[in-house]
């Protein structure tokens, strides 16, 4: 199961299915917009987002997609 989470210009995806809550893309990312929930990866606060990408490069299952990377 997909989640999307879209706030303006930034979309960020989250595949469930393949996101095993491991929480690198929570370390990597330097502005916290992410977090784990029943061990799963979710995004908030978007408008924070200055689009590194590191949270899709810190994925080890390429369970983020995000819309400027």
């Amino acid at each position: 199961m997909k989640k999307v989470f879209e706030e303006g210009s930034i979309k960020i995806t989250i595949d469930h299915e393949k996101c095993t809550g491991v929480g690198d893309c929570v370390t990597a990312c330097p502005v916290d917009i992410f977090a784990k929930e029943n061990n799963k990866a979710v995004a908030r606060h978007l408008n924070d987002c200055i689009e590194c990408c590191a949270c899709v490069n810190a994925c080890p299952n390429g369970a983020i997609e995000h819309s400027s990377c």
